[in-house]
């Protein structure tokens, strides 16, 4: 075997590699000896056909796994001589023309990791804001939850509907005169001005009194689950058994115990855990941004461009998505492409970060230990059918790319903790407002897009700054350094699709609700 670097430039290698005839022929006639004995053929013993006839057989197949062997220990070989790390996957193509009983020319690109002294961690100084909970803070969430579980009584017959009353109502939905399935319901409640029903159902209940009775026309939205409703005008006829007005919630040692918690004081102390521990995700995120802005200001060494491309592409499909439900996508691309230099500068930051905590963390003996690994992939195999969940198992084990990517963001908190652990803390206390400030301010220039005006969109999908949609603080994940990966031998099961199914085609599809033990205020 011939090896010739022929490429030697920054992070860049190349190679050219030559595997001789006669070696990869030795190969082929030591692999039929090996399958000779179970080799089965009219007229001879089992074990005794010639090799001769065996290589005829399955000459073909047998020579094209020797030359596949010989390709990946000749890339494994050129790695090892030149004490190479890959930072992806090595790009390995075979020359045109190559024919059976001709030497194997092929060439190897690589990128590699760059060497990294990984700095002193200690010294470091980090401030560390802290938000007090309040016990004003915590009555305000309990009368959030109280509101949204208010208590109704009957109000009298002549009491027409309004706003934030609540209905108990017979319906029976058709189309074009003809019943639908599922259009028929008894003795549901639907709360006036709450938005759980279709457009236009509700509004057409106000004023109603207990006994009336009602035929309403409503069309359902062209994005409704059921393709047998999309877009249909439907008549509902609708009876009022009763109409009920909210009641004042009594906060109260029985108002817990509704919620299944043993009294008042218990909700309380329930509340306020969440809240401490809202905050205290708040707390860290500004600390790891402050730790990350530090390092990033530190360090300014080369990385592969392969990694920041992989990087890059994902930050970009984010955005892509994001925009796709603006009002105005083509508006909001345009926006994108004026500042796509800087989002690759964002992606070429996250690699750098990502190697960076790398080195800390292997100078130091940061591990993932056997058991998180499998914890990790235990909990990723849950997003899969119950059949599908082995088969993922083996192919993370099987496949280094996937474990390194299952790895990364764990491995990548031990780290930081490490180096909080290191740090010289102290801390301030603020306010929630001004806390949420800390992590939204821009704190260094080069790493985040200039602020340009952008078209109208909806609030929900209103593009983010850079700062949010890629390098965000402590969500922000430096991109992790990764093992070069072989081609996985199976494909990744599919996901599992959610049941789009409508019980009650008259409501909305409903949101996932938190059990009423864990409510809490929103967000």
């Amino acid at each position: 075997m011939q090896i010739k670097e022929t490429a030697n430039e920054g992070l860049k290698r190349a190679y050219t590699v030559t595997i001789p005839a006669k070696d990869i022929d030795e190969r082929v006639t030591s692999e039929v000896k090996k399958i000779a004995p179970q080799v089965k053929m009219p007229g001879f013993r089992p074990g005794k056909v010639p090799a001769n006839l065996v290589r005829k057989m399955h000459g073909e197949q047998v020579h094209a796994q020797a030359v596949n062997d010989m390709i990946r220990e000749s890339v494994d070989k050129v790695m090892a001589d030149n004490k190479l790390r890959p930072a992806m996957q090595p790009k390995v193509e075979l020359d045109e023309g190559y024919e059976e009983g001709k030497d194997v020319s092929l060439s190897v690109d690589v990128e590699i990791l760059p060497e990294i002294e990984a700095p002193e961690v200690d010294g470091l100084e980090l401030e560390r804001l802290i938000v007090p909970v309040t016990n004003e803070q915590v009555d305000e969430a309990v009368e959030r939850i109280a509101s949204n579980n208010k208590s109704y009584k009957d109000a009298a017959k002549t009491k027409k509907a309004g706003d934030g009353d609540q209905l108990i109502i017979d319906f029976v939905g058709s189309i074009d005169g003809v019943e639908f399935e599922g259009g028929k319901a008894e003795n549901t409640p639907l709360v006036i001005g709450s938005g759980q029903f279709i457009p236009g159902f509700e509004e057409q209940l106000t004023g109603v009194k207990t006994g009336d009775k009602k035929t309403i026309t409503v069309t359902f939205p062209e994005d409704y689950p059921a393709e047998n409703l999309k877009g249909k005008n439907a008549q509902f006829d609708v009876t009022v058994q009763q109409v009920k007005v909210p009641t004042d919630t009594a906060i109260d040692d029985e108002f817990a115990k509704n919620l299944g918690l043993e009294n008042l004081d218990k909700l309380k102390e329930l509340l306020r855990g969440q809240l401490e521990q809202e905050t205290s995700g708040l707390t860290r995120t500004q600390m790891k941004r402050q730790l990350l802005d530090t390092l990033a200001a530190g360090h300014d060494f080369p990385v592969p461009q392969g990694m920041v491309d992989a990087e890059f592409e994902q930050i970009w499909a984010q955005l892509q998505q994001e925009a796709a439900q603006s009002d105005d996508a083509e508006a909001m691309l345009k926006e994108m492409e004026d500042e796509k230099d800087d989002y690759r500068k964002i992606a070429e930051r996250r690699v750098r970060l990502g190697l960076l905590l790398s080195e800390i963390g292997q100078k130091n003996g940061v591990e993932v230990n056997a058991n998180e690994m499998n914890m990790l992939i235990q909990q990723a195999a849950q997003q899969y059918r119950a059949e599908d969940r082995e088969r993922f198992v083996q192919y993370v084990q099987q496949d280094p790319m996937a474990a390194a990517q299952l790895r990364a963001p764990l491995y990548e908190d031990k780290v930081v903790d490490f180096l909080f652990d290191k740090a010289e803390i102290t801390d301030r206390e603020v306010t929630r407002e001004e806390l949420e400030a800390a992590i939204e301010a821009e704190e260094s220039t080069d790493e985040k897009p200039k602020k340009k005006a952008a078209a109208k969109k909806k609030p929900a999908a209103k593009k983010a700054p850079a700062k949010k949609a890629a390098d965000k603080a402590a969500d922000e994940k430096p991109a992790a350094k990764k093992a070069p990966a072989k081609k996985a031998a199976a494909k990744k099961p599919a996901a599992k699709k959610a049941d789009g199914g409508e019980k009650d085609p008259a409501k909305k599809p409903a949101a996932k609700k938190a059990p009423a033990k864990k409510a809490a205020p929103k967000k």
